[in-house]
This record gives structure tokens, C-alpha cells and sequence, in this order.
């Protein structure tokens, strides 16, 4: 149930109103922007509602119970604080979102109709679509531990206990020479064995995409070079001598826990669950 304030009441009931949508995105990193539908800003709260920014939202679907409420707001990269390397960097990845409806010639007079964050985001060209979901999507994660034969450890956490900092697990190089914004040769880490950084997470410390850190798809070794693929595209395609930071990834098997980190004591795995086929054996008469 929505409350009203008592001006906000008066002015819906006048018939001739006034109204707009507001979104406000609050990123991962602290970064808060705003959006409105009106042709002019609108402005509350410390935040500044851009407008004519070409966003369009569809209906919002209500369920009963514990099923997720969501919408699509769909529009242009139109905006020159909301850019295609922020999205394909995954900067608004479960960023939460705010939806108001506005009284804009008085913005005092509003309510807050839905929150929640985006889920899938989708692009083609210019344009972008993004899932908004309920507050209810966070109740269907997953939570505790997992029976699983992989570790569910993050490496380097508490649980794990890996020091990512010391230099037996971090390396350190530049670009050699860049085949796309993902792929490229690196120099500086040679003295690691191929795959040591595969799934573990690749930081740039200088050029145009510094501070951006992406996880590692692949690192293969060959007999004159080293290749580093990522997972997305950098926001810049990387120049020759470009710094970067790189820490190891593991696969979350026992024998790579031993072997990479020595660190069997701290595994989260089950390594000798009895599979699928083990459980749904019947017994035979010999």
C-alpha cells in the first residue's frame, strides 16, 4: 500500500496533473544517477533526473507471494553518463534502482513506486534493454553451504584463506600486442605455467582503461609468448605498454587446491560425494 502525502493526494485529484517517472541507479561502486521521462530535469533528494535520456519502461508485472515482480526499460545510449563500455564493463550489474512518480512542477510531492535491481542487460547496436527486478529475486539466491564436489569458497576469502598478494600468485607485465579489446600478448609473466591465471582476475594500472578489472577466460603459454583472453571486452582496446595486474584463478577442484596452493586444509568441497548414478543404483540378483 502506497501513502500519499496530503498535497500529493490533492493535486491527483484535480484531473489535470502533472506527472512523470523518475529512475534513480545506484552502482556497485557508489556512482547514483538519475532519469526521468519529462523533457525537462527534475530534480530531489540530492539527485538530478536527467531528462530526454530515451528511456522507455513496460509495464510492471505484480505476482502474489514470493515471485519476483519486474519490468523492462529499454531506450538509447543517449545519455553521456550512461555509455556502452559501462555496460559492457558490467559497471550497473545489480545496481539498485529506484522508481518514483513525480509531481514535476512541485517534485516534493511523489511516492516511490517499486525497487529493486537490474538483472539482465541486453544490447544491440546502440540500444539497450534492462531487466529490472524485484526486491523478492534476492530471496531466490542460493544461500549456505552447497553439496557439491567443487569448493564454493571465493579464492582469497576468509573461508579460503589464499593470500592473493603475495607474488607467488600475482604477476605483473605490460601489452605486447593487442588482437581485440579481450584478446592479447603480455610480457611479465612468463615464469607462470599456462592456465595459472585462468578464471583469476586481470586489473589494468595504466592506459586507457585503468583501474577496470575483468576475470581471466584463458591464459596460454606458447614457446615465444604469452596470450591472456578475457571474459568482456575491455572498455578501450588496450595499447602496447599498457601496465596490468593479474592474480591467479583456480577451477575449485581439490587436485588444483593441492597442487596450485597447497591448501587441502581449507577446501569447502566434497570431492567423495557419491554422484548421480550411485544414488539411483537398484539392487540385482546374481
Amino acid at each position: 500500500m502506497k501513502t500519499l502525502s496530503p498535497e500529493f493526494t490533492a493535486h491527483l485529484k484535480t484531473g489535470a496533473t502533472t506527472l512523470c517517472w523518475c529512475w534513480r541507479i545506484e552502482r556497485r561502486d557508489g556512482t547514483v544517477l538519475g532519469f526521468t521521462d519529462h523533457d525537462n530535469p527534475v530534480a530531489f533528494d540530492g539527485t538530478t533526473y536527467e531528462a530526454a535520456a530515451g528511456f522507455t519502461a513496460s509495464d510492471i508485472t505484480d505476482g502474489l507471494g514470493l515471485s519476483v515482480d519486474n519490468l523492462e526499460v529499454t531506450g538509447a545510449l543517449s545519455s553521456t553518463t550512461l555509455t556502452d563500455d559501462d555496460l559492457a564493463a558490467g559497471r550497473y550489474d545489480d545496481a539498485r534502482v529506484a522508481i518514483y512518480r513525480v509531481n514535476w512542477s512541485d517534485p516534493s510531492q511523489r511516492v516511490l513506486m517499486r525497487s529493486g535491481s537490474i538483472g539482465e542487460v541486453r544490447r544491440t547496436g546502440a540500444n539497450f534493454a534492462a531487466e529490472l527486478r524485484g526486491l523478492a529475486h534476492y530471496l531466490q539466491q542460493p544461500k549456505g553451504r552447497l553439496l557439491q564436489r567443487t569448493c564454493d569458497a571465493d579464492l582469497g576469502d576468509a573461508r579460503c584463506g589464499v593470500d592473493l598478494m603475495s607474488s607467488a600468485f600475482q604477476g605483473t607485465g605490460t601489452i605486447l600486442a593487442a588482437n581485440s579489446a579481450r584478446r592479447f600478448k603480455v610480457d611479465g609473466i612468463d615464469s607462470f605455467e599456462t592456465r595459472f591465471f585462468s578464471r583469476g582476475l586481470f586489473a589494468f594500472t595504466s592506459g586507457a582503461s585503468a583501474g577496470l578489472k575483468i576475470e581471466v577466460k584463458s591464459h596460454t603459454k606458447f614457446a615465444t609468448s604469452v596470450e591472456i583472453e578475457l571474459w568482456t571486452d575491455a572498455e578501450a582496446p588496450p595499447a602496447i605498454g599498457d601496465a596490468f595486474i593479474v592474480t591467479a584463478g583456480c577451477d575449485k577442484r581439490l587436485e588444483t587446491c593441492k597442487a596450485r596452493f597447497n591448501n587441502t586444509i581449507n577446501f569447502r568441497g566434497f570431492p567423495s560425494i557419491p554422484g548421480n548414478q550411485f544414488l539411483t543404483q537398484i539392487g540385482r540378483a546374481s
